[in-house]
C-alpha cells in the first residue's frame, strides 16, 4: 500500500517519511547490509540473508499492491537512511495482524525516524483494518522496547535463549503486540 509522504524536523535534521518506490531498491539493499553490520539488535549479522536489487523491487513491488503490506522509507537529501515494513498475513484468522520491523542507520539515531517511522505504520494500520500489530525485539534493546511501549505495544511473549551474540551469550527475544480495536 502507499501512503502520503511526511516531512519531519527533529533535533535540527529535516528528513522525509514515504512509501518505498522501485527505484529505493538499490539503495535498500546497500543499506540493508551496512545496518545489519552496524548493531547486533537485529536478527541478522551482516550479509547473512543478503536481498539483492530485483529481491527488494520484488519486495518493495508486493508491498504496494498487497493491501495489508506496507514499506517505508526515511529520507534525508536524498538518502535513504532507514526503513520499515508491516507485513501483514493472509490467511483468513489472521487476517487482522501485520508484522512490523524497522532498521535506522546509527549515525542517524537519536532524530525520532524510528520513532516516526512507527507512528506512520501505526496510523496506516488504524486507518487500514488492521487491529493487531507484532513485533519481536532483543531484551537488551532498551530504547526500542521503551518506544514500544509508549506506542500501546505490550510484551505478550519471552522467546528464552532464542539469540546467540558475541561471545557466544545466548539472548532473550521479547514478542510485543498492540490490539486496536
Amino acid at each position: 500500500m502507499i501512503i502520503d509522504h511526511h516531512e519531519f524536523d527533529v533535533n535540527g535534521l529535516h528528513y522525509t517519511v514515504r512509501s518505498a518506490i522501485e527505484k529505493d531498491a538499490k539503495d535498500l539493499s546497500e543499506l540493508r547490509l551496512q545496518i545489519d553490520g552496524e548493531t547486533e539488535n537485529l536478527d541478522r549479522e551482516k550479509g547473512e540473508a543478503f536481498i539483492d536489487t530485483p529481491g527488494f523491487e520484488k519486495l518493495i513491488k508486493t508491498d504496494t499492491e498487497k493491501r495489508r503490506n506496507l514499506f517505508l522509507v526515511a529520507v534525508v537529501d536524498d538518502r535513504i537512511v532507514g526503513f520499515s515494513r508491516c507485513e501483514g498475513i493472509y490467511l483468513n484468522r489472521f487476517s487482522h495482524k501485520s508484522e512490523f520491523g524497522v532498521c535506522v542507520l546509527k549515525d542517524f539515531w537519536g532524530y525520532g525516524i524510528g520513532n516516526n517511522l512507527l507512528k506512520e505504520s501505526i496510523s496506516w494500520a488504524d486507518s487500514n483494518g488492521i487491529t493487531k500489530m507484532t513485533l519481536n525485539v532483543l531484551e537488551t534493546n532498551d530504547k526500542a522496547i521503551e518506544l514500544y511501549k509508549r506506542f500501546g505495544f505490550e510484551i505478550e511473549g519471552i522467546l528464552k535463549n532464542d539469540k546467540i551474540l558475541t561471545g557466544g551469550k545466548y539472548y532473550n527475544t521479547l514478542i510485543m503486540g498492540r490490539f486496536n480495536e
